[in-house]
């Protein structure tokens, strides 16, 4: 099963507290180009459901960034969780695959 995820990149400058409570999640890509990182936003209702179903590191996730034209198989290599109120503060995406 292949689950898919759209995602913006993160505005220049935003805070993650603000993205946050604005209902998006902070996240990072890797390996979609050797060393390079690309920090994005994903909706919260998107992080919730994708929870639900995506195992860290064993299920592939179709990540789509449409202005970057990026689409690509990655896993989620790791979700922090907020200690206090158990919700997702920050995702991280590994690209599996070269798209």
């Amino acid at each position: 099963m292949t689950l898919t995820v759209e995602s913006q990149k993160r505005p220049e400058g935003s805070k993650p507290n603000a993205l946050r409570r604005s209902g998006l999640i902070p996240a990072n890509l890797y390996g979609h180009k050797g060393a390079e990182s690309i920090s994005l936003v994903v909706d919260a209702k998107v992080v919730e459901r994708l929870l639900k179903k995506a195992a860290v590191n064993k299920t592939e996730i179709e990540l789509s960034i449409p202005e970057l034209e990026w689409t690509g198989k990655t896993v989620l290599r790791e979700v922090q969780i907020h200690p206090a109120k158990g919700t997702p503060y920050h995702l991280s995406f590994f690209a599996s695959t070269q798209a």
